[in-house]
């Protein structure tokens, strides 16, 4: 999928190891929506002046529950 293509071809450019890569690429295709939702509010929250490291630790918590289930 192209999706796939550009988020492999970002996260390489980031320095992240491939079998990292192969792991958030399996996780946000089993619940895509999941994703997009924590996206959407660490841009909401950084938009309103967030510190973005800070921001998504944050949403990071509040979601990890929901994550560590997509394993």
């Amino acid at each position: 999928m192209f999706k796939d293509f550009l988020m492999r071809k970002m996260l390489k450019s980031q320095g992240v190891p491939e079998a990292q890569i192969d792991q958030a690429l399996l996780m946000i295709n089993k619940n895509p929506d999941l994703f997009k939702k924590i996206a959407d509010e660490i841009q909401i929250k950084t938009s309103a002046g967030g510190d973005k490291m800070a921001v998504t630790m944050e949403v990071m918590k509040k979601y990890e529950s929901e994550l560590k289930a997509i394993k």
